[in-house]
């Protein structure tokens, strides 16, 4: 057997049992160490191919593989909480600050009739005793209260000057009904004596530790139902 054909038997099938092989093999001590390398190399190759893989192998791959997605979805989850998380933080302070800056009584008060003018057409008859009970739990370091009835009363409820509890009503004027907000002093209101827009007028004036204001339609007498609701303080 020549020399290419042993080597390519050799490397085919070192483990070769044909006598022709096994002679050819015989015939060197180069062939031996040749032979006996390659047959090591097979061993070594079978050895590692022959390891057992664990039943619940396949199981713990998928496992991981959905660990991997999990964690990697946690992590696009926290990224898009910490920016609503951050979007609210800003909205929040933006909010405060907006409370803490100067508010402009009188405007915020036109604001309040327009946006509750369903409050002009109610008539519950309040009566001055009810309007004291929601006086005593405004904010005020001096008792505010009525001593008579101011007239008649239409409507009485709370309402929030940029988070200032404060008072609303709506009284008969002289021919028409008059809007009446009252909130206690905090040194951020800002009132002017007269303010008005298209569609009302209004006075504000300080009394009692509070802020009046009234408003009325643009015709409407809103210095009549001020002597009113004044004679009627203490």
């Amino acid at each position: 057997m020549d020399e290419l054909t042993f080597r390519r038997q050799a490397y085919g099938e070192p483990n070769n049992r044909d006598p022709e092989f096994l002679h050819a093999t015989m015939q060197s001590a180069e062939r031996k160490d040749f032979v006996y390398d390659l047959k090591n190399l097979d061993n070594k190759i079978e050895k590692a191919l022959s390891i057992n893989v664990p039943s619940d192998f396949a199981a713990k791959l998928l496992l991981r593989q959905q660990l991997q997605q999990h964690h990697q979805r946690q992590g696009k989850t926290r990224f898009a909480f910490a920016m609503v998380a951050s979007v609210a933080f800003l909205a929040g302070m933006t909010f405060t600050l907006m409370r803490m800056g100067p508010v402009d009584l009188g405007q915020h008060a036109l604001a309040h009739v327009h946006h509750e003018d369903k409050a002009l057409l109610l008539d519950n008859n309040v009566q001055y005793q009810d309007v004291n009970f929601q006086l005593a739990s405004l904010d005020t370091t001096a008792a505010v209260k009525l001593s008579q009835q101011p007239g008649k009363v239409y409507y009485s409820t709370y309402c929030d000057f940029q988070g200032v509890k404060s008072l609303h009503l709506v009284m008969q004027g002289k021919k028409d009904k008059v809007t009446v907000f009252i909130v206690p002093l905090e040194d951020r209101m800002v009132l002017d004596e007269a303010f008005a827009d298209t569609l009302y007028k209004g006075i504000g004036f300080e009394t009692n530790n509070t802020y009046m204001l009234m408003i009325g339609e643009q015709n409407s007498d809103i210095t009549y139902a001020r002597n009113q609701i004044e004679q009627a303080f203490i």
